[in-house]
Formats: structure tokens, sequence, C-alpha cells
């Protein structure tokens, strides 16, 4: 269909199959050594993906960091990005990680919902400021979170930053994608689920991040939500959208560093 090729990110990334199992084998290998501070398969809904595992700094924890996986909202879960959460943690940040309901099983606005439950479950059991991190559709679903009728003003308030990594933040062009075979995306979804369409929210650093390398349809998503919610831009040289993700286990990475208000 139309746009195709203008979200195939894979076919545009040397190496691109190996990356599922680098990221599932990276993970594995980040639960095992945190051990007990590692708490897997947190319920926050009545299905068996409503899970989060949430990692524990050693000490007092500073805040909470909530990362939220990408996969077009059809693929993945939080098994395969436990590794991502090394940055926030050595920088005394508590990490959460949720799965979701994939498409078809259920629509983007279902999903939407879900995230925004884990986030409030997640909220209830820890204290002090959150910060959310979400790639591709997470992108888009962390965006999400800025809605109020979507989380309550007092988890609002809580999230003092959001980086928004590689989002897709206008779904209108998914509808003309094969894609939507499993997303079902109409034109009622696409308005009210595009980041774009929204109030840009307030009281809150956000930080829209992008692989310079990365796809233009990408770039140019990137660039409509920063345009239209006022936000900071980073393009970062290098990187594609598979990699653009790596600097989330670095703590002193620029990504790391604004996800978590540091200078």
């Amino acid at each position: 269909m139309k746009f195709d090729d203008a979200y195939a990110n894979g076919a545009y990334i040397d190496g691109a199959d190996a990356y599922p199992d680098r990221w599932e084998e990276a993970a594995l290998a980040f639960r095992e050594k945190l051990g007990a501070r590692a708490q897997l398969g947190v319920s926050y809904g009545p299905s068996a993906r409503q899970t989060f595992d949430f990692f524990q700094p050693s000490g007092v924890g500073r805040g909470t960091m909530v990362f939220v996986h990408g996969g077009y909202w059809k693929a993945f879960d939080k098994s395969s990005w436990s590794h991502l959460a090394a940055g926030a943690l050595a920088r005394g940040w508590a990490v959460a990680i949720p799965s979701y309901d994939l498409c078809p099983d259920v629509r983007i606005a279902d999903i939407t919902r879900q995230i925004a439950a884990a986030v409030s479950k997640i909220a209830d059991r820890t204290f002090g400021p959150m910060a959310l991190a979400g790639h591709s559709a997470g992108g888009h679903l962390v965006c999400r979170m800025t809605d109020p009728l979507i989380l309550p003003s007092e988890i609002r308030g809580r999230i003092k930053q959001i980086v928004s990594i590689s989002p897709v933040a206008d779904l209108e062009p998914l509808m003309q994608t094969t894609m939507n075979e499993d997303l079902y995306i109409d034109a009622a979804e696409a308005i009210a689920e595009s980041p774009v369409n929204m109030q840009p929210p307030h009281g809150l650093d956000l930080t829209i991040w992008v692989g310079a390398d990365e796809r233009p349809a990408f770039l140019e998503q990137s660039e409509k939500l920063a345009r239209s919610w006022g936000a900071k831009r980073v393009a970062e040289e290098g990187k594609h959208h598979f990699d653009v993700i790596d600097s989330l286990a670095d703590p002193d990475s620029p990504m790391t560093k604004a996800l978590l208000g540091l200078k």
C-alpha cells in the first residue's frame, strides 16, 4: 500500500534480523545479573500480558522511570528490553517495563488505556517523581499519558520528564499500510489517538528523540510532534530506528540525562 515502504524500518537497517535475538539475550543477562532486585511479572490488569517488570536500584530510589516498548502495537513484550533499565538504575532510579495486549486482539485505544493502568499501578507502589520513555509505538503511548482524560491529575503531576523516542505521533498515514490489517485504525481513532492532535502538555520536560539515520517518515513524524507541542527535538547522529534506544543503557548518555532531568 501507499506508505508500506515509508514505515519499513528493517528493510533499511543492516543486519536487522539479528536485533530481536540480541535484545532478548541482553535483557535476559541483565535480569539474571540483577537477581533479587528484579521483580518480574507484576500484574496491573486482567489479561496475561498486562504485567510489568520492576527493577529496584541499590539504596533509596530517587524516582521511577517507565519504559514502554515499540513494535507497531503488534509485536514484542517487556522481556526484550530489561537491559535498557541500566542507565536509570545506575542513577538511583527504579525502572518499570510493562507489556500490553497486542493488535489485532485489541485496538490502539485499548493499549493506551492499558498503559495508563500500568502507570497508575506503578505510581501506587512508588514515591517521588516519575519519568516516561517510549520507543516507536511506545513513543506514541507515553505521549498519550499526558492526556487529562487518560491519567488523573495526581499521577500526571508526578511525571516530570518524557523522552519520546522515534514516536509514531500521527496515525493517519498508517491507515494506508498493510499493517492496518492488524491495527484496524479508522479515521476517528487516527484523530483521537494521534499526539499531534492533542493539547501540548504543561509542567513537564518533553524531548522528542530520533536517530538521524532513520527513515524519512520517522524524521517527519518527530518534527511534526516537536513543532505542534513546542518540544525539544534531538536527531542523534549515526543512529537508526533499532539502535537509537541503546543510549538508555548508559547512565552518562545525553538521552538518559534528559530523561532524568540531569544537566
